[in-house]
């Protein structure tokens, strides 16, 4: 029996691209690089750890910061915990999505 609609073209899977960093304004190459390649997921998870990290660094200046900056350390506390929120609901979307039905 032959079906009458045909399945979807599978979607390729998005992957980053390469890309340097750290060149000192280009005073020699680059220290540091995102592979390419590398899954989406592996590289958002990877941002979620090192958002926690500047979130954690984040609060031990705060702790030790005098009124004027303890403002903007804590703009800057919201804004992590803002990204956070964010990668985590888009990682939960990927593994819904990836779940068998």
């Amino acid at each position: 029996m032959s079906k009458i609609v045909p399945d979807p073209p599978a979607t390729p899977r998005r992957k980053p691209t390469y890309t340097a960093f750290g060149c000192c304004n280009g005073n020699h190459p680059p220290l540091f690089s995102v592979c390419e390649g590398i899954e989406l997921e592996d590289a958002l998870v990877h941002l979620s750890l090192q958002i926690q990290c500047a979130k954690d660094t984040t609060a031990q200046a705060c702790e030790r910061a005098d009124e004027q900056f303890k403002t903007l350390l804590i703009a800057a506390q919201q804004s992590l915990e803002m990204s956070t929120v964010l990668i985590d609901t888009v990682l939960d979307g990927m593994e819904a999505n990836a779940a068998p039905e």
